[in-house]
């Protein structure tokens, strides 16, 4: 039964971490709404490459929650690695996009 916790307790903390992202992204899409046609256009960029990771995210969280309790270690090496790899996009674009609200300033 501990590692049914353990995956029930991943499995969440995924979860809350893709409605997080899912806020930041609405944010941008927000913002996007009131930027000039050039930065717009940057959003945009942005959001997609964001919206394609969500997906990458969304997918991982499926197969984690199907696999059963004694593959789920190693499902859950794959999706550490996504997961890593969408917190460094979501912070660079985040940054990124700082920049360009204080740009328009």
């Amino acid at each position: 039964m501990e590692d049914q916790e353990k995956k029930e307790s991943y499995q969440q903390k995924i979860q809350e971490q893709l409605d997080e992202w899912r806020a930041d992204i609405d944010r941008l899409k927000e913002r996007a709404k009131n930027a000039t046609a050039e930065t717009k256009l940057k959003y945009q960029e942005n959001i997609d490459r964001l919206e394609l990771k969500m997906e990458e995210g969304r997918s991982k969280l499926k197969d984690l929650k199907e696999s059963g309790a004694d593959a789920w270690d190693a499902v859950k090496e794959g999706a550490d690695s996504i997961w890593d790899t969408m917190k460094a996009t979501f912070a660079e674009v985040k940054e990124r996009m700082k920049d360009k609200d204080e740009e328009t300033k």
